[in-house]
């Protein structure tokens, strides 16, 4: 298996993480030459992709690749990695066998609490969402044109190492924002990659909702981290009256629980199926920083 991510962040470095006893190469893009290093340093052979031109060692390193997986951010002028190697995927990428877009619950839009799956209609209340709805419609164009499975994963707010509510606490960022009725579903990062890793070693096509299965208000997980370490938690805030930067506040806007019934259906087995358990476990493993 040859492997390459287009934007090696948080969530494509623990795939490659949990894919490197499997895995010939993995290659991964940065927009950032700083990070050069660290990508090589989790066994990732690193490539500058800025967003703007294919770069021949790019589509060289493509060339004998079987998985590719995308997590890059559309913009207003949509996904980058579509309007670049579109015609090197379509024509100079001969072993490809799958492809694993990286999305959002957020193309879901509002639902006023209620339950959502992969089926319901995408109704995106922002416009970063909005765009994530173009990209999955450009990669499904793509997958389906090139003949070759597509999944895409529309993951809930992610946490882990290094990004969680300890850390919020620890360094007196954490807030407790009241609004009644919200709820948030929420992915540890290693259940991202758990599942790309299912998804990809089985060439598996389609569109599955990677988030736990409990949908909880956001105040309730600040409250559950400050009792595991001991220390008060923030009081809880009027949301309407909250200082909120405009992303933070539309980020409010959407109240959904999203079911993960998909691909539990094909054995998947979340290694976090809540906050409780994936908090527990980093706070007596220490795995939390």
């Amino acid at each position: 298996m040859q492997i390459f991510l287009f934007g090696a962040g948080y969530s494509a470095r623990a795939f490659a993480k949990v894919m490197a006893g499997q895995a010939d190469f993995i290659g991964g893009t940065t927009r950032d030459t700083a990070k050069l290093a660290a990508l090589k340093q989790d066994g990732i052979t690193p490539y500058l992709f800025h967003g703007t031109h294919a770069s021949q060692e790019i589509i060289d390193a493509l060339a004998s690749v079987t998985h590719l997986v995308v997590s890059t951010s559309p913009g207003q002028s949509g996904d980058p990695v579509l309007a670049q190697f579109a015609p090197t995927i379509m024509r100079s990428m001969s072993k490809l066998q799958w492809i694993g877009y990286l999305s959002t619950v957020g193309v879901y839009g509002n639902h006023g609490g209620a339950w959502v799956d992969e089926t319901t209609p995408c109704h995106p209340v922002s416009a970063r969402s909005a765009e994530r709805v173009e990209a999955e419609k450009g990669w499904q164009e793509l997958a389906n044109r090139r003949e070759v499975p597509l999944a895409i994963l529309r993951l809930a707010g992610i946490y882990g190492p290094g990004r969680n509510a300890f850390v919020n606490l620890t360094n007196g960022t954490a807030r407790r924002l009241n609004k009644t009725g919200q709820v948030f579903n929420r992915i540890h990062v290693d259940d991202i990659a758990g599942a790309l890793r299912f998804l990809a070693t089985r060439n598996e096509p389609g569109i599955f909702n990677i988030t736990d299965d409990e949908p909880a208000p956001p105040q309730d997980v600040v409250a559950y981290a400050a009792e595991l370490m001991g220390v008060e938690p923030p009081e809880e805030s009027d949301f309407e009256n909250a200082p909120l930067t405009p992303m933070a506040r539309s980020f409010y806007g959407e109240n959904k629980r999203v079911s993960n019934a998909r691909i539990k259906g094909l054995g998947y087995t979340f290694r976090y199926p809540d906050y409780g358990t994936a908090f527990s476990a980093m706070w007596r493993g220490h795995t939390w920083r």
